[in-house]
């Protein structure tokens, strides 16, 4: 693998290397492995989903600076009860007695002592983590957990809870004393951690359903959704509390917030109130039938987990060898003469192994997406010059590709303008019905691209909305659902931008590739203890915390940022345009290709973890001697599943921000994002090439000829994975210069239908040309009108000013009627 900015400070790719000799190949070859880590990559095992296991999950919650304060909980728990319950466990409890003693601890919580206050919510803690010092097992733990947190929100410890963050979010007392603080540390977020981790658990058990559930527990669990869907008592949402505890920290007004918590439990409040991907995917079926539209052709999501990954690339040494063992003497045998229209005449494709190899070079030596492709161009190859040939063995491919192809409404009009103009012309406007003095293979091209024709949702949510802004009178009032997603957007609405940049912030700071600034936010705060570490071991300790903090702050921030997107976009294509818009204003896309911009093959095998640390092993297990062993133990995976997950979620990302948009696939092109992509061709795992895939698809066209001619696998393998547009020229790109794009008119122009759009349904004050007008005098001044108090003491002075002692010229009325 390449080091990180092995392209150059801009990404600029390599020169291709001259071969080794021969007898050197070996060596060449072992040196290339040792420095740029191993070429066979295994073949990832992931299964994306909606987050980790639960457990996984639980235990990211925790940093490993924390790991003291089980104990603590554990101790402040134990010293309560058995002040309550004389010689008897919590799990020997029947429900009603635990019940009681819930409603005990709560009452603890109305204390005006601070110290007291933090013991009793430790405690209730102690009960969310699952009694742990009664357990044997870890099963037992997770067990006791949910049964705990379903006990507690019924008993109503969330709500009592929400209280206590709303204190302590204003409490200046805290802000200011971290803000006089060189350093901040673990001790500033004390009561915060406690808080958050406490709803976290909540949220996180009621979110999951498991096979062993009671029935009971599934209608709690709507109650719980649907109380922090929707304001109660004229409340905002939950997540916007949360949406501003992060600008909040971002603005610099509150730096000891434990953002790492606070976004884990945004993502988790957004992920189980608005849907996850299943849900979303249902939702998209559901809302297609209501607009009288097709249903989908497939589900994106289970056909790309059923996809194979493709190799990994190959370096060209080992084609070479790869192939020469492959063909044996057919690469020798000389091919037979075809007729001189054979595009393949004009030299025997096997004749030269190596030139045809370095053809991928001059990009990056090693960025083929496989030797299996190339393998199969060349098969193809041979079976149009060489028919009569014995049969040999070939390389197994699916045949056909998993994606049914799309064509848009724009698509036919096109080929029809393009088509009419040539064979009678003139054009016909938008007409795709009247084929009348067209030659018949246009009639057949007609009826396939219609036969493929898809309208998505936001297509017919556009052209609704062109016709509300034509006639508002006419049309009326648009009925607007209030759905979990339309009320998150409607409160996020006139802070939205803030709340974009506030979390494109945090992820800068925690990508890999940033470097440390005096002038960046501090996002270490809840994983620093107050004294540093003073041995080797203890700061390899705090180093892997710190990297896994960063991780995890990146995996949320990636997953909230794909789901809001995805949801908004369902809801309403213009809310998806406005955050779209926003996320690109502040730089969203440079960021994501900086974040790619590393070793990505190191950054998802990364082993940031120490197992017998993490949650819920650390709480039933005798913790071993801290050693350089102990630190590795239990880390068998082949792969980090959070950093895999975040990869791809910022691949999707990018894919919404730039899809049917030139002036951000531009800007892919301008920041040299191509050797960048092709980089991360190296995971083998199917998502994520796809996603990759995608991206040098649509900036394809703008790269030029020498570009494609280079890199003929990566070409290959578009064709192979991605869906087909049908009559797109994104492999050739004819005239491509010529084009009058105005990248800033598309921008201002999508920009003025998003405010249009925000206007006419979310600022009700801007409709009043609509209204009745009141023309009588009397019943106007007869309307009753709130007056300040300081009016009446002032209302004297003021006549005199300004009435009585100005003259009146009675002449000018009668100069200007």
């Amino acid at each position: 693998m390449e080091e990180p900015g092995a392209g150059g400070a801009n990404g600029a790719p390599g020169k291709g290397k001259a071969q080794p000799p021969a007898k050197g190949r070996e060596l060449f070859r072992s040196q290339r492995k040792e420095s740029e880590g191993s070429v066979d990559c295994p073949n990832l095992e992931f299964e994306y989903g909606d987050s980790d296991i639960y457990a996984a999950e639980l235990s990211e919650l925790y940093s490993y600076t924390e790991e003291p304060e089980f104990a603590a909980n554990k101790k402040c728990f134990e010293e309560d009860f058995q002040t309550q319950v004389k010689d008897k466990q919590w799990s020997e409890l029947d429900v009603a007695q635990q019940k009681a003693y819930v409603m005990r601890l709560l009452d603890g919580l109305e204390v005006v002592n601070r110290e007291k206050r933090l013991k009793v919510a430790r405690a209730i803690l102690y009960l969310a983590q699952g009694v742990f010092g009664e357990c044997d097992t870890e099963a037992d733990v997770l067990r006791w957990s949910r049964h705990n947190n379903f006990l507690l929100y019924q008993m109503g410890t969330f709500t009592a809870f929400l209280e206590l963050l709303n204190m302590e979010m204003a409490n200046s007392q805290a802000s200011g004393s971290a803000l006089r603080k060189p350093a901040i540390s673990l001790a500033d977020s004390t009561e915060l951690r406690v808080l958050l981790s406490v709803m976290y658990l909540m949220v996180e058990a009621m979110r999951v359903e498991m096979e062993t559930d009671p029935p009971t527990w599934k209608a709690t669990r709507d109650t719980f959704r649907t109380e922090l869907s929707f304001p109660l008592h004229g409340e905002e949402p939950f997540a916007l509390l949360l949406f501003t505890m992060v600008t909040k920290f971002c603005s610099g007004h509150a730096p000891h917030f434990p953002m790492k918590k606070v976004l884990l439990l945004l993502w988790k409040v957004l992920v189980f109130t608005l849907g996850g991907f299943d849900a979303l995917q249902a939702m998209k079926v559901k809302k297609r039938q209501e607009l009288g539209l097709p249903p989908l052709p497939e589900d994106s999501i289970q056909i790309m987990r059923s996809m194979r990954a493709a190799s990994p690339p190959a370096y060209a040494i080992e084609l070479v060898e790869q192939q020469q063992q492959k063909r044996g003497h057919r690469s020798r045998r000389p091919l037979m003469k075809q007729d001189s229209l054979d595009i393949y005449n004009e030299r025997d494709p096997f004749k030269n192994d190596e030139v045809l190899v370095d053809e991928e070079e001059p990009d990056d030596i090693d960025n083929g997406i496989e030797g299996e492709l190339d393998l199969l161009e060349r098969d193809t190859v041979i079976q149009a010059v060489s028919a009569p040939r014995p049969p040999v063995e070939r390389v197994s491919f699916p045949k056909g590709l998993p994606w049914a192809p799309k064509v848009r409404q724009k698509d036919i009009e096109h080929f029809l303008e393009a088509s009419r103009n040539k064979f009678i012309g003139f054009t016909l406007g938008r007409d795709t019905d009247t084929l009348v003095g067209l030659p018949r293979p246009i009639h057949e091209s007609v009826k396939t691209l219609k036969q493929h024709k898809y309208v998505s949702i936001s297509e017919v949510q556009i052209r609704n909305e062109e016709e509300l802004e034509k006639c508002p009178m006419s049309l009326g009032e648009e009925d607007v659902q209030e759905t979990p997603c339309e009320i998150l957007y409607r409160v996020m609405l006139y802070n939205l931008p803030q709340y974009m940049i506030a979390l494109l912030k945090i992820l800068l700071a925690a990508a890999p590739t940033s470097k440390a600034k005096t002038d960046s936010i501090n996002i270490l705060a809840d994983v620093l203890p107050e004294e540093m570490p003073i041995t080797v071991l203890q700061s390899m300790k705090l180093g892997i915390d710190v990297n896994r903090h960063k991780e995890i702050i990146v995996k949320s921030i990636s997953a909230l940022l794909l789901l809001l997107l995805k949801h908004f976009k369902l809801n309403h294509i213009y809310q998806f345009e406005y955050v779209s818009q926003h996320l690109v204003f502040a730089n969203c896309i440079p960021l994501i290709l900086k974040f790619f911009n590393q070793n990505i093959m190191s950054y998802i095998t990364a082993k940031n973890s120490i197992s017998v640390l993490d949650y819920p092993s650390c709480t039933v297990h005798e913790l071993p001697e801290l050693n350089a062993e102990s630190l590795e133990v239990g880390d068998n995976n082949q792969f980090c599943w959070r950093n895999l997950f975040s990869c791809i979620n910022l691949l999707r990302i990018l894919n919404k921000l730039t899809k049917w948009k030139h002036s951000r696939t531009m800007m892919l092109v301008v920041f040299k994002s191509a050797p960048i992509l092709k980089r991360a061709l190296k995971v083998k795992q199917a998502m994520m090439q796809l996603y990759v895939l995608k991206l040098l698809k649509i900036q394809t066209k703008y790269l030029g000829r020498q570009w494609r001619k280079s890199n003929m696998k990566t070409m290959s393998a578009i064709y192979q994975k991605v869906r087909h547009r049908m009559n797109d020229d994104w492999a050739y790109g004819n005239d491509i210069d010529a084009r009058p794009w105005d990248f800033q008119a598309e921008e201002c122009t999508l920009r003025a239908n998003i405010e249009a759009f925000n206007s006419r349904r979310y600022d009700k004050s801007q409709d009043s040309e609509f209204a009745p007008v009141d023309n009588c005098l009397q019943s106007v001044l007869g309307q009753p009108l709130d007056l300040p108090e300081d009016f009446h003491y002032s209302y004297e002075l003021w006549l005199e000013r300004e009435v009585f002692s100005q003259p009146i010229r009675w002449e000018e009325l009668l100069r200007y009627p």
